[in-house]
């Protein structure tokens, strides 16, 4: 149980941090953060690989840019729905 309250933690600050490295809000304000942390560690390791710094089964760099990578995704297709409507 614990490992999990981490896996959340580390997660939603990961996701936080990819926000403010690109300056921009993620969607769904901490629930937002803590998936944007958690899917972009998972697409960060699945592309990049595991190499860096591992914080609760995260590795810190590719999780950062998976992150990030999936912020500018959100982003830009919520743009999109916006700009329809």
């Amino acid at each position: 149980m614990m490992s999990f309250i981490w896996y959340l933690i580390i997660g939603g600050v990961l996701g936080w941090l990819a926000g403010v490295i690109i300056g921009r809000d993620v969607p769904g304000g901490v629930i937002g953060n803590i998936v944007a942390g958690i899917v972009g560690s998972w697409i960060g390791s699945a592309i990049l690989g595991n190499w860096g710094w591992e914080v609760a089964d995260f590795y810190v760099f590719p999780a950062i840019l998976g992150a990030i990578a999936l912020i500018f995704i959100v982003t830009f297709i919520m743009r999109s729905f916006r700009k329809a409507t």
